[in-house]
């Protein structure tokens, strides 16, 4: 090959594979999951009127920055968060190595396959065991510990591995906007280094992109090693009014677009909406009963009470999903 045709397959290929890419890039077509109607229409007309120079709401691709909760948003969290089945299995491993969790709540109650009194104390109960399954260790040797359920746990109802419960729609949604110069970024409740892990293989999004609520950390000598050893102490909760300080330290921009499911996204969704420009909010409303869940303003997980009130008050895109999605999870025939 001549130096000449070497430059041209370098430089006119990729030129030429974006012309071909482009249109699909740029057409509602890429929502294939998504229904006709106003909650996908809001979202194309959105994408493109800041992506396209020369509009009046055209948006420079730095300042492109949208953000989505993960629980409920982009996977299911019934019929409880998955972080905390996680840690409730984890609690099982560790107990032989905790004689004391047999007579101390919430892990006595746990250990008997009462769940549901394990959980009773509320936040404070949750906590606990959180606390109990995410510390102890390094951080290394948590991304491993957490690879290893995804590998053989299943969800309770789809028997599907948990990586599999992911909205398909919401999916295409983030390969639409980063197609059109988006810059996608997670800002959830669950924990920074739990998400962290497989976020980029089903996401598309890096590590370095993810927000989440965290616990502290201590930089030790173990053996002959540097390592970051994870303290059973909360560092920060990133939910609800925690959200828009997050995205404020990690990103540095306010974003232009949010994307949640809950009342504790409902902080987010103002930030980002009541910034100056053009700007885009939506929620994901649980619907649909059959194919996942229906549940709202009564719910104990992902309520959307107020945030119901405030989508309607300001003009937000609400996603039902039962008519706007004709596909929840790629498993579906």
């Amino acid at each position: 090959m001549t130096v000449l045709a070497r430059a041209a397959s370098r430089y006119l290929l990729p030129l030429f594979l974006l012309m071909a890419i482009a249109p699909s890039a740029q057409g509602a077509e890429v929502l294939a999951s998504w229904n006709e109607g106003e909650a996908k229409q809001s979202i194309v007309r959105f994408v493109e009127s800041v992506s396209k120079e020369g509009s009046a709401d055209f948006v420079p691709v730095p300042e492109r920055i949208a953000v989505f909760d993960n629980d409920g948003t982009l996977w299911g969290e019934q019929p409880m968060y998955f972080q905390l089945l996680f840690a409730l299995d984890r609690v099982k491993a560790l107990a032989p190595q905790h004689p004391e969790w047999n007579t101390q709540d919430p892990f006595a109650s746990l250990l008997k396959g009462d769940v549901k009194a394990a959980l009773a104390g509320g936040e404070h109960a949750i906590l606990e065991v959180v606390m109990a399954a995410h510390s102890g260790m390094t951080t290394d040797e948590f991304e491993k510990i957490v690879r290893d359920w995804f590998a053989s746990a299943k969800h309770p109802k789809t028997g599907k591995p948990y990586t599999e419960m992911i909205y398909q729609p919401m999916l295409e949604l983030l390969d639409y906007l980063r197609a059109n110069g988006f810059k996608t970024f997670i800002a959830s409740g669950g924990g920074i280094e739990f998400v962290r892990v497989f976020s980029e293989q089903v996401y598309g999004i890096p590590p370095e992109q993810v927000i989440g609520s965290s616990g502290k950390m201590k930089f030790e000598l173990k053996g002959d090693q540097m390592v970051l050893n994870k303290l059973p102490e909360v560092d920060f909760i990133d939910d609800k009014a925690g959200k828009p300080v997050a995205i404020q330290k990690h990103i540095g921009r306010r974003p232009i677009a949010a994307f949640g499911n809950s009342d504790g996204d409902l902080q987010m969704l103002q930030w980002t909406c009541s910034g100056p420009g053009p700007h885009f909010c939506l929620y994901v409303h649980h619907t649909d009963g059959e194919r996942e869940w229906a549940y709202d303003r009564q719910s104990s997980i992902g309520r959307l009470d107020k945030g119901l009130d405030a989508a309607a008050d300001s003009g937000w895109t609400v996603v039902d999903m039962e008519k706007d999605w004709n596909r929840v999870f790629a498993f579906e025939k």
